[in-house]
């Protein structure tokens, strides 16, 4: 089970978790001096095309650090494991967030998906999409209770019905490979032990 994240990039139902590197936020202030010098140049001089490239250079060089990350964190994903389950997510939905649309954009979240889909496929492994309306995060591990009034900034959480305290991205995970799994049982035929 994988939830997906901006806090962490994808937590893990073992209890992995990849960290969000965020390679545009560390180099955003060395763009804006770039930018803005590119801004101050005169249009078509030679100084204005040295100042383009290097923006592109330092855009391409971002791309490249995000891009190597997620190779990586989705080569180890698909290599690890034999099952895996995620949300479907609903990327262009969460850009809408006026507030957290620049960190979704910097994790890159549809393009780790689409990676670990192609790489699934590649090795012969079972990917499982839940349903992004499955309440992974606000269901209690232990007991099932659904916490209605959790919030997107509680990252911990202690139910109400058995007292268990629940870290959000580890308990979204370890829902997400329960219900995977009693789905794949279902899909099977095979009654869950």
């Amino acid at each position: 089970g994988i939830d997906l994240g901006v806090k962490d990039l994808a937590t893990c139902s073992d209890g992995t978790v990849f960290k969000n590197i965020r390679p545009y936020r560390t180099l955003e202030k060395k763009r804006r001096v770039l930018a803005k010098a590119l801004s101050r140049t005169q249009k078509g001089s030679k100084g204005r095309e040295k100042a383009r490239r290097k923006l592109a250079r330092l855009d391409n060089h971002i791309r490249n650090i995000r891009q190597d990350h997620l190779h990586k964190v989705s080569h180890r994903i698909v290599s690890e494991n034999q099952t895996i389950v995620m949300e479907d997510l609903n990327v262009s939905g969460m850009m809408k967030n006026r507030k957290l649309s620049k960190s979704i954009w910097d994790c890159s979240l549809y393009e780790l998906v689409r990676q670990i889909t192609y790489k699934a496929k590649w090795y012969g492994r079972e990917l499982l999409q839940v349903s992004r309306w499955f309440p992974s995060s606000k269901t209690c591990g232990n007991c099932g209770y659904i916490n209605d009034a959790l919030t997107l900034s509680d990252r911990e959480w202690t139910c109400q019905n058995c007292n268990t305290h629940h870290d959000r991205d580890l308990n979204a995970s370890l829902n997400l490979q329960y219900y995977g799994l009693w789905l794949l049982d279902k899909h099977l035929g095979v009654s869950p032990t």
